[in-house]
């Protein structure tokens, strides 16, 4: 399914509208600093099970899209922001006050997630933003309250008004779905009830605590899960020709190159070699697509042991810095199937209804719960997917930054045998 194109007209990079943006969210959310607001989950490994027992946590399917803060000023304009910290200026959304609504919401700032649903029966594509969190609502801050109030909050003041104002005058616009959130322990109907019913693709789940505040930047509490063999790496992708048998000084630009995967942001170094066929190659060159020098996503396929492209990064300027990348690497080998989380439903309920005092109802047909070992005391040595007896990608390469080379098409003609680089 497709992933969508941020909406709105981009506010110039570096222009005084962008720098009063970033300083206004900046005082709404008390940060000191400028950067993007937004929480980032840590990915989902073996002990954090034992965190799903020990603490409450609620969860939900995670969409596949563009993750945005939707940021809604006094002026009756709405803005979206990027995890890049790039605005879009959005004209002509109206959010009706909870106490009032002829009134509008004042300044609110909304986490969520923008995915185009796809009507499985007439195919019409719809933009969606789904509502998961909230850092400021109706002026006033909330992001040191709990999940659930913050919740609670995001509910009763901005999504009823604005789902009613939808009913009230359906010209306006479609009503946006709200993101469901459940407890731990029923992540069996969220894979069995919420993905199933979903028009768009799912990326796994997001364990979100319930007792802690909302964190700008890495949280530990929010967990974010997907089958190991499902991890995803995003890298920037180089190719590198072989010379002309001919020409040694010259790259053979109709040869198949060695296409590396390199990580970093604004430095790239190698890190490893990505997997390419040669019948997926002559598909690579009948698309007329540009590889080389974009941000591609990747996942470990134990099958070939090495990493296969998923899809082209677009809405992504750079890779993954490295140390993002030797966490997913961790997360790979320290990974959790879906069965071994079904399993552990009913001892994650047991405890739960501990905390709260209540007695904890059986559930039908689950699998008596079985505690899962001691995390290694190191990387681990074998990924849990298909083939378990797979090792893990024990890269060593390290070269230090890439330099233009005279062997990446990036070097070479604009133009090369009718591809464009």
């Amino acid at each position: 399914m497709p992933i969508p194109d941020l909406p709105g007209n981009l506010v110039p990079k570096h222009s005084p509208e962008e720098s009063w943006l970033k300083t206004s969210v900046a005082r709404l959310c008390h940060l000191e600093n400028e950067r993007f607001p937004g929480s980032q989950p840590v990915s989902f490994g073996t002990r954090d099970l034992l965190k799903l027992e020990t603490q409450d946590f609620w969860v939900c399917e995670k969409s596949d899209g563009i993750r945005v803060l939707l940021l809604i000023l006094f002026d009756e304009s709405g803005q979206r922001i990027d995890r890049h910290n790039s605005y879009r200026e959005l004209i002509g959304l109206f959010f009706p006050h909870h106490e009032n609504p002829i009134n509008p919401l004042r300044n609110t700032l909304v986490d969520g997630e923008l995915v185009i649903d796809v009507d499985p029966r007439t195919h019409r594509e719809t933009m969606r933003l789904l509502a998961f969190d909230c850092l400021i609502v109706d002026n006033q801050h909330i992001m040191s309250r709990p999940l659930d109030k913050r919740y609670g909050r995001l509910n009763e003041w901005f999504y009823k008004p604005y789902a009613k104002m939808m009913r009230d005058h359906p010209h306006v616009a479609e009503a946006q779905p709200f993101q469901k959130f459940r407890s731990a322990y029923n992540v069996d109907q969220v894979f069995s009830l919420d993905i199933p019913a979903l028009h768009h693709e799912n990326d796994g789940l997001i364990y979100t605590c319930v007792n802690t505040p909302y964190t700008a930047g890495t949280d530990s509490n929010v967990l974010k899960w997907k089958p190991p063999s499902e991890n995803s790496i995003d890298f920037k992708l180089v190719l590198r020709f072989p010379p002309l048998p001919s020409n040694p000084s010259q790259p053979d630009y109709r040869a198949k190159p060695v296409f590396l995967a390199t990580r970093g942001v604004a430095r790239y170094e190698q890190y490893d070699e990505m997997n390419v066929d040669d019948d997926e190659w002559e598909r690579m060159k009948a698309s007329g697509e540009q590889y080389d020098d974009r941000i591609v996503e990747v996942h470990w396929d134990p099958f070939v042991s090495g990493w296969r492209m998923m899809r082209f990064r677009n809405d992504k300027p750079n890779g993954n810095h490295k140390t993002v990348v030797d966490n997913i690497i961790t997360s790979i080998a320290d990974g959790v199937e879906k069965e071994t989380l079904l399993s552990r439903s009913n001892h994650i309920r047991t405890a739960w209804k501990a905390r709260q005092g209540a007695p904890a109802a059986p559930t039908q047909n689950q699998a008596p719960p079985t505690r899962p070992p001691p995390p290694p005391a190191g990387p681990p040595a074998a990924l849990s997917v298909a083939r378990p007896s797979q090792p893990i990608p024990q890269v060593e390469l390290r070269y230090g930054p890439l330099q233009v080379s005279q062997w990446s098409k990036v070097a070479g003609p604009k133009v090369v045998f009718g591809l464009e680089r």
